[in-house]
């Protein structure tokens, strides 16, 4: 079986879950084969949560929720090394964030000094506990859910963590026909009850790998700068998309074009997953707000008059 099948296998399996949202599957797959992380901002009740298990369960992997609340320490998330009286000595005890796919439950709702210490450990993929690095396991994937409606009492990302994220999604609501298909089969158990693997970690980790080795002309990398730099200076922005989400781009395109049964990187990929690198990077001025300009406007535009590379492909 190619990378191709057995991803779609994946995505299949989670549709046994996740009804009519084959596309936010996509997309969480493309963010695991690039390492990065997920934002999903989305209203209580659309699936977020059973998006994360369906996936930790399609892959066997070890699954942890962390549900952030304004009293939880950063210790709670990380772990803590613990004095044992017997051998005199401190053991550390790993925290949730000790897992192969972390769901991180309202991350807006605790304070900075905590979120600081998970998105560290999204980074480095290790944590320091007195001096000690601990390593997370691999492969190591957070889903970090907020809710966009109430903002009372919650502690709003900053940008630099914001950029931490490779993609941010919303799922959205089931169409009649999709949430009619969800009641029914929910009425007798719940499906991700009886969701088996279609994955090995082991299988994830060497496409995590070859992924690296899909191939991104230069005309696309090109293109991708062309697309950064054009947020650098719309007058609407103040704050545009750094080198890193230029980077983003470019690992999703290639996880994007793996997912296709492609080896090289095509402008459709990177023009199908712009809003998704790009919309959580783009810090826009009070102008836009007041004009109700979003940054996915922002981002189709730019779009729409960046000239796209028309040359043949290596590959294609």
């Amino acid at each position: 079986m190619n990378a191709k099948d057995r991803l779609n296998a994946v995505i299949d399996n989670i549709e046994k879950v996740i009804i009519g949202k084959r596309h936010i599957a996509e997309l969480s797959i493309v963010a695991m084969l690039s390492q990065g992380h997920v934002l999903l901002e989305d209203v209580p009740g659309v699936g977020k949560t059973m998006l994360v298990r369906a996936l930790a369960k399609s892959i066997g992997a070890d699954f942890k929720r962390i549900q952030f609340t304004p009293d939880l320490l950063p210790s709670d998330v990380i772990g803590v090394s613990i004095y044992n009286p017997k051998d005199m000595e401190f053991h550390f005890r790993p925290g949730p964030i000790m897992g192969n796919i972390v769901l991180a439950d309202e991350i807006n709702r605790t304070s900075p000094k905590t979120q600081s210490s998970l998105l560290e450990a999204m980074e480095e993929a290790s944590v320091t506990i007195d001096g000690v690095t601990q390593h997370i396991p691999k492969p190591f994937f957070v889903m970090a859910t907020q809710n966009p409606i109430e903002y009372e009492g919650t502690y709003p990302l900053p940008e630099a963590q914001l950029d931490r994220f490779l993609l941010k999604i919303k799922i959205g609501y089931p169409s009649s026909r999709e949430e009619m298909e969800v009641l029914n089969r929910s009425q007798v158990s719940a499906p991700i009850d009886e969701l088996q693997p279609v994955m090995t970690l082991e299988e994830l980790l060497k496409l995590q790998e070859e992924v690296k080795r899909i191939n991104v002309d230069e005309t696309i990398r090109s293109y991708i700068v062309d697309l950064a730099r054009q947020t650098r200076i719309d007058p609407y922005v103040y704050l545009g998309v750094s080198p890193r989400g230029s980077i983003a781009l470019m690992k999703a395109s290639q996880a994007y074009a793996m997912l296709k049964g492609r080896d090289f990187v095509t402008p459709d990929d990177v023009q199908h997953l712009a809003k998704f690198v790009f919309g959580h990077r783009i810090m826009l001025r009070s102008e836009a707000r007041y004009d109700g300009v979003t940054a996915e406007e922002i981002t189709d535009r730019i779009l729409a008059k960046t000239r796209v590379p028309v040359q043949r492909l290596v590959g294609q």
